[in-house]
Parts: structure tokens; sequence; C-alpha cells
């Protein structure tokens, strides 16, 4: 852009489009304070007016954001979580020779296992069927609907038995030779109890985008490598943030006595789990594969070993709403004739922002587009405020 004029269309524009846009072009910003409880609702405001989120502000509350029973992501929401799903497949995947990519299935065949919670998937006209077979008695009839729903398919609640499935075919392609890896991104289904449902008991189905790389290490190292990549998961979610140390870890233990991690995100409400890392030994590998203990051996050194499953989890859906919340300012708006008026902007880190801006600036007389900086290309991140 050359001439002023067109630089002050080009905002103009912009500003229609975006009803606002903010980034480090505007100069230097003097936050107004840090972010409070009471502010969930502009904030959640902002996120639907944005296109971050759908639904209404009922339908968006802490609970149903966390279990995934809202209605999704808007189309800029999507954008950033992929984005971030960019950024972890690069550091987790693109870079290390030691990590391949593997896809699953969504449901999962085989009968289900004495406290199984997971959905099935049952088509209408079975069941319809066999609940109008008025010649079964009440014995016959349940004995039928649980022998369907124990032969049916299960959706996902994980991705870790999905990357287990292809740890054989993975060996061979390190020639056996351990430590390796095996990642991959998907949607997993959980159950959430619903409160409005008669009877109580009733739950509905939440989604969740996972993020899942399970590592494969000898015994004598695993703890290291757990070491290892729980620091590297830390600093890679400090490392887009605003406030890093909202971010953070504790030790946890499962029923079974297995060690492992949790990472955290410090919401206005308090801390909300975004990844889980686990030490599972080998006896995930023995139970995917009975019988076949030879075949899941690799090599450590001279030795040949079955190698323990250290399992990292990450929750995309749930890190998009963390780095939306760590994001939230309130700024003064330099361009305001006063100066005292606040605006609402989500400053995301540029690998993240959905929409990036450029600006030539040129050398016609645009004195407020000269303010963005003395270079000739300025890359800025889009913050959207209200």
């Amino acid at each position: 852009m050359r001439s002023g004029g067109a630089a002050r269309a080009c905002r103009s524009a912009c500003r229609c489009w975006l009803s606002g846009c903010a980034g480090p072009a505007d100069g230097p910003q003097q936050l107004v304070g840090p972010e409070r409880a009471e502010d969930r609702e502009p904030l959640v405001d902002l996120c639907r007016r944005r296109h971050f989120l759908r639904g209404t502000p009922q339908q968006l509350s802490p609970a149903a954001l966390l279990s995934g029973c809202h209605p999704g992501f808007g189309p800029l929401g999507v954008e950033l979580r992929k984005n971030l799903a960019s950024q972890w497949w690069s550091s987790m995947v693109v870079f290390r020779e030691q990590v391949f990519p593997v896809d699953a299935l969504h449901h999962e065949p085989g009968p289900s296992q004495p406290g199984d919670s997971a959905f099935r998937l049952v088509s209408p006209e079975c069941i319809r069927e066999i609940l109008q077979d008025k010649e079964l008695s009440k014995e016959q009839l349940v004995a039928f609907l649980e022998n369907l729903l124990k032969t049916s398919g299960k959706l996902r609640e994980t991705l870790l038995h999905g990357a287990l499935e292809h740890y054989v075919n993975g060996l061979e392609l390190v020639n056996r030779r351990l430590p390796y890896g095996l990642a991959q991104i998907g949607v997993c289904f959980h159950p959430v109890l619903d409160t409005k449902q008669i009877p109580s008991s009733v739950k509905s189905v939440g989604e969740k985008t996972e993020a899942s790389l399970v590592w494969f290490a000898p015994a004598r190292s695993s703890s290291q490598w757990f070491d290892f990549w729980l620091r590297h998961r830390l600093l890679w979610w400090r490392k887009f943030a605003m406030s890093p140390s909202n971010f953070s870890s504790t030790d946890c233990q499962d029923e079974a006595g297995r060690k492992g991690s949790k990472l955290y995100y410090s919401f206005p409400w308090g801390k909300e789990p975004i990844e889980t890392l686990w030490n599972l030994g080998d006896q995930e590998l023995l139970n995917t594969y009975p019988g076949s203990a030879s075949t899941l051996q690799g090599r450590d050194g001279r030795k040949n070993v079955v190698p323990c499953v250290l399992s990292m989890n990450g929750d995309l859906d749930v890190g998009v709403l963390a780095y939306i919340y760590d994001s939230f300012q309130l700024t003064e708006n330099s361009f305001a004739r006063k100066k005292s008026f606040q605006r609402k902007v989500l400053k995301l880190h540029p690998c993240l922002a959905p929409i990036k801006v450029a600006l030539d600036v040129g050398k016609g007389p645009a004195a407020e587009l000269r303010q963005v900086g003395s270079i000739k290309l300025i890359a800025v991140t889009v913050k959207f405020y209200l």
C-alpha cells in the first residue's frame, strides 16, 4: 500500500471484517489487570462473537467445555486447535526419527470386559426387533440385549490400545531396536453423567481430540525416559503461554499402583488436567499379545527384552481452552480518543493464532500505520476484541 488513502482503506476493511483487530503493530500496550473469575462470561461472549466457540452461554459452562458436551468450536476455534495439533505433531513426530505415525479405528471390535463403561455401537433396528418380539420372556429379552451389547463394537476412550496393536509392525521399522514411539491424533469418546436425565444414571457422550505418544523403552531406562518426556511436555505447553507458570505438573498413581504424572492448567475456577503421562510397565503389551512374548522382544544393546510402555495423552480441546483463557487480556486502546477505553483481546501466540495479517507500510504519509514500526513488512498476530 503506497498511499495513505489505500492504507486507511485497508485498515478500515479489516476492521469491518473482523469487527476490530490489534497486534504488536499497535505499539506498547498497558495491561490493565489479570484475569479474574468474574471475567468468564465476557470471555465466553467474546469467543462466541469471534467464532471461537459455538452455542449459547448456558451451553458453554466450564463443566460442558471440559467434558466435551458443548456444541463445538467455531471456525476460528477449529483453526486454533489445528495449529495446536500441528505444533504437537512437529515436536513429537516430524523431527524425531524414532517416532512413527499410526492410525486406528474409532471403534474397537470384540466382547466387552467386566466393568467396561464404554459406549457400544448397536443398531436401533436390532434393538427394536428384539423388543417387539412378543414371544420372548423377560429373561430371554434381557439375555438377548446383553449378548447384543457384548458382541457389538465399542467407541474408543483412548488412543493407547490402537497404538499397541501397531507395536510389532513398528518394531520391524527400527530393526527391533529400542526405544521407539508411535504417535497419533484422533477423537475419543467418554461417558458423561447427565444430571437432567431420568433415571439419573443415564450418561451422555463426551468427545475430545486426543494427541497420543506411546513410547516403548527398556525397563532399565524407562524411569529416565519418563523424566525426559515429563520435562519435555511441560516445557512444550509453557512455550506458547503468556503466563507459563499456570501450567504445572503433579505426580499421581492409579489403582494398580502404576506411577504417572498429570499436567494441569490453572483456570479461574481451579486446576484442570490437560495431559497425563503413565509408566505402564510391560503388562499392557503382554495383554494385547497373549502368548507371544518372544515376538514382543526388542533389542536393548545385546539383550532382547519386552519393553515398558510410556503413555502420553494430551487433550487438545482442553488445551485450546487453556490458551484462550491464558491469552485473555484487558488493554488500553491506543487509537481511541478516550485513553481510558478498555478492550478485551486474545493475545495468542503467533504459532497458534488462527489468522495472521501482513502490512506493507511503504513510504506514504500514513502516520497511523507508521506507528507499527520502521521495517517494511511486519507480521502481526490478530487479536479479537469487543
